[in-house]
């Protein structure tokens, strides 16, 4: 009977040590990651559609929106690993690959697909007095979160003026908070480098008139010969309820992995995130100028996995 009972109890042992190794072997979702932006611009929406796509086309992944500095510092969490994707602006993407200004090293990434343009919001209420850049000098401004992608653009656009940062007296607030600083008399002006239209604007137009600062022409063309990723971008009044259309610095975003990302893995990502753009759209208008021809170009080379997406849908050789 007892060796019954030993041989019995040898027997469950084994089915219990069996059951806790197919336990801990079986693997559940894959759990991934999207660098966005603080909330008020375009990045986190999409960001948050991007991951809910992905969540429902990728079999076996599930992925989350992260709130971030924006697309400086996606840059640096992609190439260290510590995101999964991230989005960037064309210009950000481009100094991060090379390491060139404002990152000391480069960073090891690649592109999935550009997206839609981000345009710099240089918004002052109708009421102020300032009306081009040059009257930006020694005043108040919201130039958006440290590592957000309006600061890179700015400082760029100070620089045809003959300006930089130090001319000016800078808070690193997000989007929303600027607009808010704004409405409330805290600053003169306020930035987001955002698509359009973008929530921290349009939060504002509730309650308030605004503009855009005007950039004068010679110098907009100043700025897109130094920097040719640059674009000029009407804005139409309607958008945010102005007197007149506004001309403002557009850039394209890009959509960031890392090199060591495996092939296969950023090919579904990439099919998943393109095939379905329409859907995308749904989480911000912005997404509607995007196509399929637009988001096969990239400043930094494509992942291996994109390109394999792109190429049999026949946009790159």
């Amino acid at each position: 009977m007892k060796a019954a009972y030993k041989s019995l109890a040898i027997i469950v042992g084994l089915l219990i040590v069996s059951f806790v190794l197919s336990a801990c072997g079986s693997s559940g979702p894959k759990r991934m990651t999207i660098a966005t932006a603080s909330m008020g611009g375009a990045y986190y929406p999409i960001g948050t559609g991007i991951a809910e796509i992905v969540s429902k086309n990728v079999k076996g992944v599930t992925m989350t929106a992260e709130v971030t500095g924006g697309a400086v510092e996606n840059c640096r969490l992609v190439g260290n690993r510590e995101a999964d994707l991230g989005i960037t602006n064309a210009n950000t993407a481009y100094f991060a690959y090379k390491g060139m200004e404002p990152y000391k090293e480069k960073y090891d990434i690649r592109a999935l697909g550009s997206l839609h343009s981000t345009i710099l919001h240089i918004i002052v209420l109708d009421k102020s007095p300032i009306r081009t850049v040059n009257d930006l000098r020694g005043k108040r401004i919201a130039v958006g979160p440290a590592g957000g992608g309006s600061i890179p653009i700015f400082t760029d656009l100070l620089s045809v003026y003959g300006m930089t940062l130090d001319d000016v007296k800078p808070s690193y607030l997000s989007y929303e908070d600027g607009m808010m600083a704004l409405k409330d008399g805290n600053v003169d002006a306020a930035l987001a480098a955002a698509g359009y239209p973008t929530s921290a604007v349009m939060q504002l137009t509730t309650t308030d008139k605004v503009r855009f600062v005007e950039i004068d022409p010679a110098k907009f063309d100043e700025l897109i010969a130094k920097c040719p990723y640059y674009s000029k971008v009407t804005v139409p009044a309607e958008t945010y309820k102005m007197d007149t259309d506004a001309v403002a610095i557009g850039v394209s975003n890009v959509l960031i992995v890392n090199a060591k990302m495996d092939d296969e893995t950023a090919y579904k990502l990439t099919r998943a995130i393109y095939d379905n753009l329409a859907a995308l759209s749904q989480y911000h208008a912005s997404i509607k100028q995007v196509t399929l021809q637009s988001a096969a170009q990239s400043p930094i080379p494509f992942h291996p996995g994109a390109e394999k997406y792109f190429r049999e849908k026949g946009l790159i050789k």
